[in-house]
């Protein structure tokens, strides 16, 4: 897993503490303020959805364009990710 996870870069590497990230973010929570799967939970995660942020990148497209985004719980967010970009000990 240690090794995954060094693979894989850290948030800043990989994006995620930019002021773009950061609007990003803020945008997307504001449109959605509960979780879009769930419907129960208020969102606490800003997904990148129907790509994922590496797949837009390789795409040419903008990562941080809220209409790329969806509003989710935690909950909802970690099974989505596990389920559609398994990583380390779950890699396929």
């Amino acid at each position: 897993r240690a090794e995954a996870d060094r693979r894989r870069g850290t948030t800043s590497e990989r994006g995620y503490s930019t002021r773009g990230h950061r609007s990003f973010r803020t945008q997307v929570l504001h449109a959605d303020p509960v979780c879009v799967l769930c419907q129960l939970r208020p969102s606490t995660v800003a997904d990148h959805y129907p790509h994922s942020r590496r797949e837009l990148i390789e795409l040419g497209m903008d990562p941080n364009d809220p209409a790329m985004g969806r509003g989710l719980c935690k909950t909802c967010h970690d099974q989505s990710t596990a389920r559609d970009q398994p990583g380390g000990w779950n890699s396929r």
